[in-house]
């Protein structure tokens, strides 16, 4: 089933292309500009709503009935253009006009350490050592509904995470579950992200003498970002140590992840895969990594370095569930170039199939397995919404 809905909202235009799931959304809010920045602003909403036809048509063989003259028709009281993002908002190639435009940025209210409060008012402070230092952890989870997908996994794993580098965790998971919900429903946020930082704040020689609480909490929502698919792989040595006791952390010390896939990009790459100090796949920047081969589907085990994925985690329940066993088993960079399939997969992602690593050709990408997966993956997060409302409605 292919459709295409064309909805408005106020004073909005709401454009949804669907197989049987939002695969492709934009909110267009249309704008009211000055007389002297009319024409400009009209030429880029005419252009970007004239891609988003075309990327519809591309990608579902399916014409919207919609052009032009009904966006720029809409009135609205807003000052400046700004496409926005609703339901799943992947797996779409990269818009030419709203790439440039829609700078991913975090919404407005941000709960920190016992209250919700707007982002600029916001006090962070240079005596707080972890910050600077980067000594703390986070969690990235998926909003879908107004839910938080998997939160109990994600606590889990922060959980962890602390003991590890022995950071003080004075939260609990129903409290910090609490805050959460109060920033996705001041941030109105039905479909998007979260991420959730504790910080240890009394570490290192640079602290101020304020007061300040032992961990800060800090926790913020974002829209999903887009994606297109298939992507290309670039390929890094030692982008991972298998022998750090820190290896598999998910730490706020970052820069080792941005900075690899900045390279990537800049070679015109998506991502990067990492490669531990053996030679050995780990994973990628931001995703776990799977190669499917005769049926079968492998991804690294986590004594190479990788993260314990909350996406990868839940596919080796649901997956076997289907008929498709995961595997974990050591790759090399050759195992990824003769799979039948390669996808990444993440909170923000999903699954995605992978047609390039490195200059290397995957002939299926998204392939069967994948689209598979995939599919079967939407339907746990849906049923998971399903039954964590329903526990809340009693």
């Amino acid at each position: 089933m292919k459709t295409v809905r064309i909805a408005a909202k106020q004073n909005e235009i709401v454009i949804v292309a669907e197989r049987r799931k939002p695969r492709f959304a934009r909110v267009w809010q249309v704008p009211s500009p000055s007389k002297r920045d009319a024409p400009r602003t009209s030429a880029l909403l005419q252009t970007a709503c004239n891609n988003d036809v075309r990327l519809i048509q591309s990608y579902f063989a399916v014409k919207p009935r919609f052009s032009f003259a009904d966006i720029a028709s809409r009135p609205s009281g807003l000052l400046i253009w700004q496409p926005g993002i609703l339901g799943y908002n992947r797996k779409v190639a990269p818009h030419p006009v709203s790439a440039q435009r829609a700078v991913r940025v975090i919404h407005r209210n941000v709960f920190h350490n016992d209250s919700l409060t707007p982002i600029e008012k916001v006090r962070l402070s240079p005596g707080q050592a972890g910050i600077i230092c980067g000594w703390g952890i986070f969690t990235t989870m998926r909003i879908s509904r107004g839910e938080a997908f998997a939160y109990e996994r994600h606590w889990r794993r922060l959980e962890k995470d602390a003991s590890i580098i022995r950071l003080p965790m004075p939260y609990s998971a129903a409290k910090v579950r609490l805050h959460l919900h109060e920033v996705i429903r001041a941030n109105k946020v039905e479909s998007g992200a979260a991420r959730v930082y504790l910080i240890n704040n009394n570490v290192g020689f640079w602290q101020s003498d304020e007061a300040r609480p032992e961990t800060d909490l800090i926790i913020y929502t974002a829209s999903l970002p887009e994606y297109r698919e298939p992507i290309k792989l670039d390929l890094r040595e030692h982008g991972r140590h298998a022998g750090s006791p820190l290896a598999g952390v998910k730490s706020t010390s970052w820069l080792p992840n941005v900075w690899a896939v900045a390279e990537a990009q800049k070679a015109g790459f998506d991502e990067v895969v990492l490669l531990n100090e053996r030679g050995e796949v780990a994973e990628c920047t931001a995703a776990n990594i799977f190669i499917v081969k005769n049926g079968k589907v492998y991804t690294p085990p986590l004594n190479s370095g990788c993260l314990e994925g909350v996406t990868r985690g839940i596919l080796f329940e649901i997956a076997p569930e289907a008929g498709v066993p995961v595997i974990e088993q050591l790759l090399k960079p050759d195992d990824l170039y003769g799979a039948d399939e390669v996808f990444i997969s993440s909170t923000n992602r999903n699954l995605i199939g992978v047609g390039e690593i490195a200059g290397n050709k995957i002939a299926n990408a998204p392939g069967k397995f994948t689209r598979q997966l995939d599919e079967l993956f939407d339907a746990h997060v849906a049923d998971y919404v399903t039954r964590r409302q329903a526990t809340a409605s009693r």
